[in-house]
């Protein structure tokens, strides 16, 4: 399904020289399987993500990445996502003055378009809507309000799992999904990306820490360090961070 392959990465920033983020970083992440990123921090784990789906400012040097073996780097950002990849943001962003489901509509029909799908009518959108809203525990209101303002941390990474569950996506990508999370909503939000789990998609989750696996459990789980996967294991790998930390793990590297 995913298969990256010697990839090569760097951010080029508006001001300033450009640096190597991704240093021949392979990966495979089969149809069906959710994999676990993890490291400790500038190891390269959400330039990945950005890499993947095609951020304005990273640039690719060396390496294949591909979905399906179709060329993800070779299609613009949107092609990507309708291709079925997508990105749960870190660090949602605010979209004054465009409520909830009007965003959400427009991006659903924008990727049918572009697969040469017809577009969902509202009575059907709204169906969807209302049984995605249910499953994470979101109050109707808050998809009128516009997209992130003024909203929690945990509203906020709420709302993107209900456009996950909405699009309907072929491989997702979520980035610390758990970051600002309490106990309880991070058992709504690991419920939402569970019910999408299956023998047609695939799921890369980065993260920092083993609570996320508790409720979202990985097929296997990868180390990055300095821009390359270092070590892969089971679940397994993921308990042993949590009890020792990344420096002994590193070490054996």
């Amino acid at each position: 399904m995913l298969e990256l392959n010697n990839l090569h990465a760097r951010v080029v920033p508006e001001d300033g020289p450009a640096r190597e983020i991704l240093k021949g970083l392979s990966l495979s992440v089969p149809a069906g399987e959710v994999h676990a990123v993890m490291g400790p921090n500038g190891a390269g784990k959400s330039t990945l993500s950005y890499v993947l789906t095609g951020k304005h400012g990273y640039e690719v040097t060396g390496g294949t990445a591909t979905l399906d073996g179709a060329d993800l780097l070779g299609m613009e950002p949107e092609a990507r996502a309708a291709k079925g990849l997508f990105l749960s943001f870190q660090y949602p962003m605010e979209i004054a003055g465009v409520p909830v489901m009007t965003f959400v509509r427009a991006a659903m029909n924008a990727q049918r378009k572009t697969r040469g799908e017809p577009e969902v009518s509202a009575p059907d959108f709204l169906k969807l809507s209302k049984i995605a809203a249910a499953k994470l525990r979101i109050d109707p209101d808050m998809l009128k309000r516009p997209l992130n303002v003024g909203f929690s941390g945990g509203e906020k990474k709420r709302l993107e799992i209900y456009q996950m569950l909405m699009i309907e996506p072929r491989f997702m990508i979520l980035d610390e999904t758990d970051s600002g999370l309490d106990i309880d909503a991070l058992k709504v939000v690991a419920e939402g990306v569970n019910a999408l789990r299956g023998p047609g998609r695939g799921m890369l989750v980065i993260t920092h820490y083993q609570r996320l696996l508790d409720h979202i459990k990985p097929d296997r789980v990868h180390i990055l360090s300095a821009g390359r996967i270092v070590k892969s294991g089971g679940p397994e790998l993921a308990l042993a961070l949590e009890k020792s930390g990344y420096d002994s793990v590193l070490k054996d590297a």
